[in-house]
């Protein structure tokens, strides 16, 4: 029997535990296409700057759809919206895996799968987050936002070093058909749900408007100083497929074993930092999440300087510590502070913020680890990242307190009267 107050509370729910287990097999799955998708791209083209522009390819479709998916999100059923969407990813990866097994894969074949695993997944992730609430309750959000950070990296834990035994023995393609039969369980969950369990929310009685979203975020001072944080630390801080993928064979001539070994270092630290945020119930606000977002970016600093491949490694624990910190108190500190009739929308703008500046960060940062050097890029995107959540909590920590009501009229109302008064 589950306690309703332990850290593992959210496991109480049937449905839950339904999709949290076929998530954990989706998750190991989709890490190890990452790795094998870094590594394809090197294969094809042996240059840093390919990786980002895949890399920017693939988040594109946040910056263009993440609000359009929670406005789905907030207006049709949550379930069926998450059939077409994993249902989508799997059969990219699937086509994927069959062009490189056959040895027919060119890198253009990799830019439009890349662009459309994006875009499934920037429409998925914000309906995901939305089905959060009703597959556990308002209560329990900021636990099970835990214990699904806690299973994206036990997947990251495990994901990279599968994938770089797979490649170091047969080749990228096994990890891209991994991942696509890794769906066929996530589909399976969706499937054998019981309807009459999940705990949905009334419909909004207007249409869902993007702009009423837009306009309930920009009178949240709170949310847009969160979302200013995580967008500076999204492009230029958690670029560590680029980090990593340069580093092990630029700097330190290692191979896709050793590679792939890397993203387990960082789900060390970040499993670590999921498993401590599900014991705790304070909810970490704004100035919490700016004072992390700072450490986390001079930490990737810090690991730009050292000089050898098993320092580097010692370094990702605690940069994986880091960063889940800052990214799971962003994320359930909006999901449970906003108004459940615009959850949906505001989940979407979050994603296109954190996500957004992927397509030119990537790409971005490629280019200058070709023109400056590898350490010269990470020491500068750390920099960058820890500067800007710093200056963020300066100019804005007078003015990040949770409003007295969350409800999108109450909010509104205040902002007009602070307005003109």
């Amino acid at each position: 029997m589950i306690s309703a107050t332990g850290s593992l509370r959210s496991l109480r729910h049937r449905n839950y535990r339904l999709f949290y287990g076929a998530n954990i097999l989706s998750n190991i799955g989709s890490w190890a296409q990452r790795i094998a998708q870094d590594w394809l791209v090197l294969e094809l083209t042996h240059s840093s700057k390919q990786i980002g522009i895949v890399t920017g390819l693939q988040f594109l479709p946040s910056l263009l759809f993440s609000m359009y998916g929670g406005k789905l999100a907030d207006r049709k059923d949550k379930r069926q919206l998450l059939y077409i969407t994993n249902g989508g990813v799997g059969i990219t990866a699937l086509i994927l895996g069959m062009l490189v097994v056959n040895g027919s894969v060119h890198i253009w074949h990799v830019y439009i799968l890349a662009l459309l695993l994006g875009l499934f997944s920037a429409i998925d992730g914000p309906i995901r987050f939305a089905f959060t609430p009703e597959l556990v309750g308002t209560k329990d959000i900021p636990n099970a936002v835990s214990l699904n950070s806690a299973n994206f990296h036990m997947g990251r834990l495990i994901g990279p070093a599968l994938s770089g035994f797979l490649i170091a023995w047969f080749g990228t393609g096994p990890s891209f058909l991994l991942n696509a039969g890794t769906y066929i369980f996530v589909l399976g969950a969706l499937f054998m749900m019981n309807e009459e369990d999940l705990m949905k929310e009334s419909k909004p009685k207007t249409e869902a408007k993007l702009r009423e979203a837009i306009a309930y975020v920009r009178a949240r001072k709170d949310i847009v100083a969160i979302m200013i944080t995580v967008f500076f630390a999204g492009t230029f801080g958690l670029n560590f497929q680029i980090f990593s993928a340069m580093m092990a064979t630029k700097i330190y001539g290692r191979g896709p074993a050793t590679y792939g070994s890397l993203g387990s270092f960082i789900a060390i630290g970040s499993l670590t930092a999921a498993i401590i945020s599900a014991k705790m119930d304070k909810r970490r606000g704004p100035r919490f999440v700016m004072g992390f977002a700072t450490l986390f970016g001079l930490w990737v600093a810090v690991t730009s300087v050292m000089p050898t491949y098993i320092y580097y490694s010692a370094t990702l624990p605690l940069l994986g510590f880091l960063s889940l910190t800052t990214m799971i108190s962003a994320n359930s500190y909006i999901q449970q502070t906003t108004d459940p009739q615009i959850r949906g929308r505001v989940m979407g703008i979050y994603l296109m913020v954190f996500m957004g500046g992927t397509p030119f960060g990537s790409p971005l940062v490629g280019w200058v680890m070709e023109h400056i050097g590898v350490r010269q890029t990470i020491a500068w995107c750390g920099i960058i990242a820890s500067a800007s959540a710093f200056i963020t909590f300066m100019i804005l920590r007078g003015n990040v307190a949770r409003p007295a009501s969350i409800l999108v009229d109450d909010v509104l109302e205040a902002d007009l009267d602070g307005y003109k008064g």
